[in-house]
């Protein structure tokens, strides 16, 4: 069994306020939610307007699967017009 954790830093350049930053990731995250079996989370930065850290989990029996769906998770983000990626780690436990 292993485990694939995506972590993704953001940068929300059009939100001018938290309600507007949430309500940009909470699109993002139901997008991540609805086209992927992963578990999506805001870890970070929650009182920053323009900042956002999430986490994607995603749990398996083979490595080079989850690579796959994870890079498509993240793929997916970069393509958000309202966010952009500033860093994202990927790692495999």
């Amino acid at each position: 069994m292993f485990i694939g954790v995506l972590q993704v830093h953001l940068h929300i350049q059009a939100a001018q306020s938290l309600k507007e930053k949430r309500l940009v990731l909470k699109g993002l995250i139901e997008r991540i939610r609805s086209h992927f079996n992963v578990s999506v989370s805001e870890l970070a930065d929650q009182d920053l307007w323009q900042s956002a850290i999430l986490g994607v989990a995603a749990i398996g029996n083979e490595k080079k699967y989850l690579n796959q769906v994870l890079d498509k998770v993240l793929d997916l983000i970069r393509k958000e017009n309202r966010a952009e990626v500033l860093d994202s780690q990927l790692e495999m436990l």
